[in-house]
């Protein structure tokens, strides 16, 4: 399925409530659905998006994809970043919405599946230092990392690099150097976690993929 954080201009992050007679109903959830038959994933999101919350949005941002088990079975989330759109959203199919903070999105009741989704959020589209509150870019990870740990980039500067990165448990890749575009593509469709690319436009990076800029100085 895909799903879009919609933010409004003030940062905060749009939640639906899952409706009665559905699969977990009254769960809180990122707004979104299932893809139709051959659909784009970026194609099926502004459908979702429209017929859910009636808005039309705008040079969606790539953000990560979760894998969960349910007792019912496993379910993928192919999530994305919705900053640009037209319209207010409304809960057209009588669901519940409820804008919330940073802060408060990680204290809601979210479903089990949304976890990583919210701290993958404190990533910004853009990295211009390595480390911040929330995340820190390295050579290697660190050894003893707990739960409740900065999020852990590793930098990388090939195809395999990439691939071994993800294998150790980085919660996101920052490559050094520029790729080539089909390069790129290849590598956000293999990784499932955000994946940061310098030297390109923002719009470009998203459309290959890629969850934002490295635009951190060495």
């Amino acid at each position: 399925m895909v799903a879009g954080a919609v933010i409004d201009a003030a940062g905060r992050v749009l939640i639906a409530q899952r409706p009665s007679g559905k699969h977990l109903a009254g769960g809180w959830e990122f707004p979104g659905g299932k893809l139709e038959p051959g659909e784009a994933r970026a194609t099926g999101l502004e459908r979702e998006l429209r017929e859910e919350l009636g808005i039309a949005i705008r040079n969606p941002r790539p953000l990560i994809r979760v894998r969960h088990p349910y007792p019912q079975g496993e379910v993928l989330i192919d999530m994305w970043v919705v900053k640009s759109y037209s319209g207010e959203p409304r809960g057209l199919d009588g669901q519940a919405l409820k804008w919330l903070s940073q802060e408060e999105l990680e204290e809601a009741e979210l479903l089990p599946a949304d976890g990583p989704i919210v701290r993958a959020l404190r990533l910004p589209e853009r990295l211009t230092e390595a480390v911040s509150d929330f995340y820190e870019v390295r050579d290697a990870l660190p050894a003893g990392r707990s739960s409740g740990a900065l999020l852990q980039g590793l930098y990388c500067s090939t195809l395999e690099e990439g691939h071994a990165a993800a294998g150790l448990g980085a919660d996101f890749v920052v490559m050094r150097s520029e790729l080539a575009d089909r390069e790129v593509a290849l590598l956000c469709q293999a990784l499932a976690i955000p994946i940061f690319v310098p030297a390109k436009t923002p719009e470009t990076s998203f459309l290959l993929g890629a969850s934002g800029l490295n635009d951190i100085k060495a």
